[in-house]
């Protein structure tokens, strides 16, 4: 069955609502003069960087850039029940192989970042902590304080959070006193609001915030390597979203995406 009906069952009911009247159904036509307009569905943690991204892109281009950020898993989800998205960018390449086995066509498909996960606390009582240095990470949390972190049942930072403190051994202490957001950047906001004392994010969000300090960051071998994959998805035929595709992996885009903390994906560390 084409993709057409799954994607846009409203347009479909229109057309056939407009022949059961006997009126002629005429596809709504762009105005002449009407940039293209390409909508890319992102991680929450891409926020700051894919918003400046878009600005550089924009200028030198006749196109319309709409982004929509949400956690990996619900922008997954979104798209998989017909959002009009040209593009997907996740914040872990287990939600883009959940898209694809949605029955998703998923084009230029390519890991382009890479991320850290931070330890982060809204006070600088802690100068600094290593998670895995032998020191429990709960002694940083008082009776009745918890831990912000993204849903690790979904939300692709607290799967790695999961990931990270099963490794070094703290899951089962940390479990029960975690603060579990819908997506990364509602975790920050926790701590930003001293709602948690302490909390772990990726470490482009430590950054981006001027409320939080970071701590310390995850050893690397605690847990997968934190990629961010993109692809296309059904993209119109003007080619604007696959121009916006390609300009991503470009050095200018890289450029961008690094002054915010993020790395090429593959990068020696």
């Amino acid at each position: 069955m084409p993709r057409f009906t799954a994607r846009h069952p409203l347009r479909v009911l229109g057309v056939g609502l407009a022949l059961a009247l006997g009126v002629a159904a005429v596809p709504a036509q762009a105005e002449p003069d009407a940039e293209p307009k390409v909508r890319i569905f992102a991680a929450a943690s891409l926020t700051d960087a894919l918003n400046t991204a878009i600005e550089r892109f924009e200028a030198g281009h006749d196109v319309d850039v709409v982004p929509v950020y949400a956690s990996s898993s619900t922008a997954a989800r979104q798209v998989a029940r017909g959002a009009p998205a040209d593009l997907y960018f996740s914040a872990n390449e287990q939600w883009m192989d959940w898209l694809g086995e949605q029955g998703i066509e998923l084009a230029e498909r390519a890991d382009l970042l890479q991320n850290r996960l931070s330890l982060i606390a809204a006070d600088d009582e802690t100068a600094s902590f290593t998670p895995g240095d032998g020191t429990p990470l709960s002694e940083l949390l008082a009776d009745g304080e918890r831990l912000s972190v993204g849903d690790p049942d979904h939300v692709p930072a607290g799967i790695y959070t999961r990931q990270a403190l099963e490794s070094l051994g703290e899951w089962e202490a940390l479990a029960p006193r975690l603060a579990r957001a819908d997506n990364v950047r509602a975790a920050l906001a926790l701590v930003e609001r001293g709602e948690a004392p302490r909390g772990i994010v990726y470490r482009t969000d430590a950054l981006a915030s001027d409320r939080v300090h970071e701590l310390g960051l995850f050893p690397l071998d605690s847990h997968p390597a934190i990629r961010y994959p993109v692809a296309l998805i059904d993209p119109p035929a003007d080619g604007a979203a696959e121009a916006f595709r390609a300009w991503l992996g470009s050095d200018e885009a890289m450029d961008v995406f690094a002054r915010f903390g993020f790395e090429a994906a593959g990068a020696e560390r």
